[in-house]
């Protein structure tokens, strides 16, 4: 598993500029993107080829303001966060990171699983791709 640790970032819209009339890419979403390239490219830096299945797990911190009860219940995997980003932003700028990095496109990602978990530890996505195999 690859970890990117730090507060969890969706794909964010381009932007539009008014003046020059082009679209941006926002400073966070670029800044975040580079961040998952270098954290791959430290932990893995495989470049893959053919059909690729994805697991994305983010992992957003309990908040402090949770009765213990609730925490217990988190701790349980009874409750599941349902807080912004959403999970197919997160898959988004996880996988678009990787566009020529980890594979060509991200068009090659045929299998993708996207879980958003709580912990105690730090706020982290942590992901794997595979090259899936016919046989």
């Amino acid at each position: 598993m690859i970890v990117v640790e730090g507060k969890i970032k969706g794909k964010a819209r381009p932007r539009f500029n008014t003046k020059t009339g082009r679209t941006f890419t926002p400073e966070d979403t670029v800044s975040y993107e580079n961040w998952v390239r270098i954290n791959y490219k430290d932990q893995f830096g495989k470049y893959l080829e053919g059909t690729i299945k994805a697991r994305i797990i983010a992992y957003y911190k309990i908040p402090k303001t949770y009765a213990k009860k609730r925490v217990q219940a988190l701790r349980e995997g009874l409750e599941h966060p349902q807080k912004k980003p959403d999970a197919d932003n997160i898959a988004k700028i996880i996988l678009d990171s990787l566009n020529k990095i980890a594979f060509d496109d991200d068009s090659q990602v045929v299998e993708l699983i996207v879980l958003k978990k709580y912990t105690e530890e730090l706020e982290r996505v942590e992901f794997e791709l595979e090259e899936i195999r016919l046989e």
